[in-house]
């Protein structure tokens, strides 16, 4: 992440650029030096997700109310010393930087098989030097922020650029992160996370001016530096030789050379005794070794251009590599007045062409926006918040982020402005979960997942819940009228076992079938009319297939329905689940409510189990689909219902699961409450009538037949239930197999 060692070389060689500061003292400055206005830190929320998760325990699907905990002491720290915090998320993977996005999953995937070959030589959790975020952290954490009432957005394009031009734009007090491009872009101070202490509120200043001091560099040089050493745009294999020939002439010339640092010394040296000389007189391809890579590079460049900044070395439009970034303004509150951006040139605000390559455009089937025919009536609720009913979506009002785009008719996948505008009110605000990412440019990526790469037993979540997104894709993409399938698909990049992320796979919308036929979008999201919920959560179980569940599912109260829909559907889908991975589930989720955060922490576990462990990210996974359905269907239940601290807790879950094992009582599993115990029979009599209306009956594993051997999916149920590979007949067909990829110079996989 951010600039190619230069994170070492500020440790190793420049330590004096970081300085300890402390927040409360720096907010005490910002209000006397700006009477009225409140000092503001913006967040890089993905930065902060390891520090933030404190729970010792992470392996078995999550900690979530320790972790919830944790986030509320974090902000409840700020609150008390008068400091605001706005937190960014990532809400797309830029096209340019997605061959970097790969080697770092693939990275991963290699980490999370290190993880199981510890677990099953060792039956125990790694140490935290092997620590691996749980599955659905990032998306989660947005909605445990929002609970706490803070004001959380998701970006709608590289996250680093619109926090650094949210910061420069509101006069923040900073930014809080750990990536070295916030020293690279031309904005608000830079603190690090991995240095705060919560407790003195002290935390390290990275200062972009001193770094340009010791470089002997302009702070409009950074931008030209970082692409010469390589980052998520450029990358760092490019200038090599160049690199290089610098190193070789700056060793010539320096006495008592140190080459820690060396590499990024020579070539801020060359920049400012060679390249410096013929700064807005030449190109930079005339004194570089761009080659090819010169509209890439460029971009690159230009990439860290916050709106009304510009740089020296782009003086000139190079042919066919021109495109005017638009401003990003971020007004959820009136525009502060004292817009005072630290290290800006006085004549850095004046409005620039910057270039980038114009071969970035995303190349997938897509239509135009058409000419908004009519206004729709709006059904409006306060800002979203995961505790409350979310039933409707809020009145459209002006549009978050700049709208210069929209007015030049972005491509999407979607022809309808008036929605496409409400998903992307939504996705700014956090509040649903890849519905723009789908409508927008159909492209959707999920990362890595704890799942045994070994372990022919059970499904990628990747497979398990591709159904129910194709049904998401064609509610999203199709012919609304009639609930028609679209020719249209959608590129997935999920990470799963086998999959060498080389291409996405294509997936297909797979129509569903609803009683009354299928709602618009508009119905489902602007429809004031009471029958429109009825509506909502008809869709809802149609993604998921249980339709012909609804009437069991009535009978169950919330949040507890929610888990219901989601545990039917996995014991349809994967038939190597038993009886005993059941009772495992609804026994932890009973147990969880009458349990705290330090309560959980203290449970002990004899051993840890691989397959315990699958399924704790498998179920988790699960949840973070039902926000995606949730949120595509209009909120027909409350986003509290599948929030994991609610519902889920991964220790807990682990203990029940090798509790339920071992052939415990079910007594035993509930802890001896008697008043748990009828929940519980209703609850296993609700999942096991609904599958059983799909032929699935589901037995303990002494009753398991010679047909369970790692093979998963029902065999004769409808609609392609159990497909992967929807528009193939492949029941039954082990599912790795499906995911492999035999032959590398095949088309991309359709689903």
């Amino acid at each position: 992440m951010g600039v190619r060692g230069l994170q070492g070389f500020v440790g190793s060689t420049c330590p004096h650029i970081c300085t300890v500061v402390n927040f409360r003292e720096l907010a005490e400055h910002h209000r006397s030096t700006y009477p009225g206005s409140t000092p503001t830190i913006v967040v890089d929320a993905m930065c902060c997700l390891r520090y933030w998760y404190t729970p010792e325990s992470w392996i078995c699907g999550g900690q979530w109310k320790e972790y919830f905990s944790a986030l509320r002491d974090f902000v409840q720290t700020f609150t008390d010393v008068g400091i605001k915090l706005v937190f960014f998320f990532d809400g797309m993977v830029e096209k340019d930087k997605r061959d970097e996005w790969v080697k770092r999953r693939l990275k991963n995937n290699k980490e999370i098989s290190r993880i199981f070959q510890h677990i099953k030589s060792h039956q125990e959790q790694p140490g935290r030097n092997m620590f691996f975020i749980p599955s659905g952290l990032a998306i989660f954490t947005r909605f445990a922020l929002k609970t706490l009432g803070q004001e959380t957005l998701c970006s709608l394009q590289e996250a680093d650029y619109e926090v650094s031009s949210y910061g420069r734009q509101h006069n923040c007090l900073g930014i809080l992160g750990e990536d070295t491009d916030y020293l690279i872009y031309d904005t608000c101070p830079y603190f690090s996370i991995s240095e705060l202490c919560l407790e003195s509120l002290n935390t390290v200043m990275l200062c972009r001016e001193k770094l340009c001091e010791s470089l002997g560099l302009q702070v409009a040089d950074l931008p030209l530096l970082a692409c010469l050493l390589g980052n998520d745009v450029v990358p760092e294999g490019m200038f090599e030789s160049f690199r290089y020939k610098c190193l070789s002439y700056y060793t010539s010339v320096k006495e008592n050379f140190d080459k820690k640092g060396s590499v990024i010394l020579a070539v801020s040296d060359h920049i400012s005794k060679v390249l410096h000389l013929y700064q807005g007189e030449k190109k930079l391809e005339e004194i570089l070794p761009l080659g090819p890579n010169k509209a890439l590079f460029y971009k690159g460049v230009a990439s860290y251009l916050l709106p009304g900044q510009k740089s020296p070395w782009l003086f000139q439009r190079p042919k066919s590599v021109i495109m005017e970034i638009p401003a990003v303004s971020i007004n959820l509150e009136p525009k502060s007045k004292q817009e005072v951006p630290m290290c800006t040139d006085s004549d850095s605000r004046e409005e620039v062409p910057v270039y980038t390559d114009p071969d970035s455009k995303q190349e997938v089937p897509m239509c135009v926006h058409s000419e908004i025919k009519h206004e729709l009536p709006r059904r409006t609720v306060p800002e979203v918040n995961p505790e409350a009913p979310v039933r409707i979506y809020p009145e459209v009002k002006e549009d978050l982020m700049n709208t210069e785009v929209e007015k030049e008719q972005e491509v999407t996948m979607v022809s309808n402005p008036e929605i496409l505008k409400v998903a992307r009110m939504h996705h700014v605000h956090a509040a649903s979960y890849l519905v723009y990412n789908i409508m927008s440019s159909g492209e959707v990526e999920c990362s890595n997942t704890l799942e045994d790469e070994l372990d022919q037993a059970l499904p990628s979540q990747a497979f398990v819940y591709r159904p129910v997104r194709q049904r998401v894709y064609s509610l999203l993409l199709g012919d609304s009228k009639d609930g028609a399938s679209t020719d249209q698909v959608v590129k997935e990049w999920f990470v799963y076992p086998g999959n060498p992320l080389k291409h996405p796979d294509l997936v297909r919308p797979l129509p569903m079938t609803i009683p009354g036929g299928t709602p618009s979008l508009e119905v489902l999201w602007l429809n004031l009319e009471p029958a429109a919920q009825n509506k909502r959560l008809d869709t809802l179980l149609a993604c998921f297939n249980l339709s012909s569940s609804r009437e069991e599912l009535q009978t169950v109260e919330s949040p507890l329905r929610a888990l219901c829909c989601l545990l039917i559907y996995l014991f349809v889908q994967v038939d190597t689940l038993c009886l005993e991975d059941l009772h495992a589930f609804i026994a932890q989720t009973l147990c969880l409510q009458g349990k705290s955060a330090a309560q959980l922490a203290n449970l002990q576990l004899d051993y840890i189990s691989p397959r315990a462990v699958q399924l704790g990210s498998l179920f988790i996974r699960g949840l973070t689909t039902l926000v995606l359905v949730n949120s595509a269907c209009g909120f027909p239940w409350t986003m509290s219902e599948f929030m994991p601290w609610n519902v889920f807790d991964g220790k807990l879950f682990h203990l029940k699961y090798l509790q339920s094992e071992k052939g415990y009582s079910v007594e035993v599993l509930l802890e001896q409450n008697r008043s748990w115990l009828t929940r519980f029979q209703n609850l296993k009599a609700v999942i096991c009538k609904a599958c059983g209306k799909e032929n699935r009956r589901i037995v303990g594993k002494s009753h398991w037949t010679s047909h369970h051997t790692g093979r998963w999916g029902r065999q004769g149920s409808s609609s392609h239930r159990t497909s992967p590979t929807y528009g193939h007949s492949r029941q039954g067909q082990p599912w790795r197999d499906q995911g492999s990829r035999q032959n590398e110079n095949d088309h991309w996989r359709r689903y």
